[in-house]
């Protein structure tokens, strides 16, 4: 087992992971903005204080916050109403967010997770040039005696096709939906020479520790199949197999999302900053692949929560658009500041909540329960 990387590599790992990915995620706005005319008076990484920051000559000022959370741009106009200036169109300047078309603002925002999702695929795509797609096959080589699998009755020489309503085309895709379903009851659809079936599995449960000690709850099968298998692909799929990939992880964090939401998965599962910085450290630990691939896992993540339908978040915003645009008239004022402050209070306590959370899986609660006793 390996031990905790030091203090202030988990500081600097956490930097150099956030602070990239919130740069590409507000860098999608910022271009998108641009291309559409709207100018831009902040781009902030960070949140706070100037640390440092410098003006461009379109009057940009370009800064770095000292609170590493998070960023912001600020489009000129971007602090009115949505439908500012519809009913005075000489207030609103014409570089102005407000004074766009609902269209237009609805791309500039959805721009930032689809920038966080885009760098995800290159990335893989990297991947998938330097060492080959994992492309084990999915037929069955041999099973667990006792498992899952041997008691819904697949047989050696079966050929899984999808799990849980997920297709499942390579061994890979198999381990990535089992292992997020620990103890469920499954629909396990196969090919037994060349007939479909469907049978029924009631998955195992499997504890497994990581190189940190860290320990998991993964669904278990049962089943095997022969060698791990790396296919290499012309250089047109990569992208296709990176945007493939991509869907597969952001399909596994709804699944793990919807979960939780159902009870079916324990909230001490959701983490925090802390939790994400302890994460980038150790993996920083082991090497530039594994740091490089953590981006990629923080980059959809990061991609994914913004869309969520919660004002503030940019899904919350898109939302409001949307509506917008079938009522073809921008929702109150009033409706939208109960929102955003509704959704400010639900971020601070989902905040507090996972940060409770993260101190919780440090042991902290332990510790001070062994000194008061």
């Amino acid at each position: 087992m390996l031990s905790q990387p030091p203090l202030w590599l988990i500081v600097i790992a956490f930097i150099l992971a956030i602070g990239p990915l919130v740069f590409i995620h507000e860098m999608g706005h910022f271009l998108v903005g641009r291309l559409f005319g709207v100018g831009a008076e902040v781009f902030s990484i960070g949140f706070g204080g100037e640390v440092t920051g410098w003006t461009d000559k379109r009057g940009t000022r370009w800064k770095v916050g000292w609170l590493p959370l998070g960023g912001y741009v600020r489009f000129i106009g971007d602090e009115q109403h949505a439908g500012a200036g519809e009913d005075d169109p000489a207030s609103v300047r014409e570089d102005s967010f407000a004074g766009k078309p609902v269209w237009q603002r609805f791309l500039i925002v959805l721009a930032g997770p689809m920038a966080n999702f885009l760098l995800a695929i290159l990335i893989f795509a990297g991947f998938f040039a330097a060492f080959g797609i994992p492309r084990t096959p999915t037929v069955v080589t041999a099973l667990q005696p006792g498992s899952a699998a041997q008691a819904a009755g697949i047989q050696q020489g079966d050929r899984i096709e999808a799990v849980a309503g997920q297709r499942t085309s390579s061994f890979e895709d198999i381990q990535r939906v089992v292992s997020l379903r620990p103890g469920e009851d499954v629909e396990i659809r196969i090919v037994r020479g060349s007939q479909p079936a469907t049978v029924q599995a009631k998955l195992g449960v499997h504890e497994q520790s990581d190189r940190f000690g860290q320990k998991y709850r993964l669904g278990l099968l049962g089943v095997f199949a022969e060698g791990r298998a790396l296919e290499r692909v012309p250089v047109t799929r990569l992208l296709p197999e990176g945007v493939r990939y991509t869907w597969a992880l952001t399909r596994a964090t709804i699944d793990g999302l919807w979960q939780i939401i159902t009870g079916r998965r324990s909230t001490d599962d959701l983490g925090g900053p802390l939790k994400m910085a302890q994460i980038a450290g150790q993996q920083a630990s082991l090497g530039v692949f594994e740091f490089i691939q953590l981006l990629a896992l923080f980059s959809i993540n990061l991609g994914f929560i913004n869309l969520l339908p919660v004002p503030m978040l940019d899904g919350g915003h898109l939302l409001f658009y949307a509506a917008e645009a079938v009522r073809r008239r921008p929702v109150s004022v009033r409706a939208q500041e109960w929102a955003f402050r509704g959704g400010l209070a639900l971020l601070l306590a989902l905040l507090v909540f996972t940060t409770l959370n993260d101190l919780g899986s440090f042991g902290l609660w332990e510790r001070l329960g062994r000194l008061i006793g």
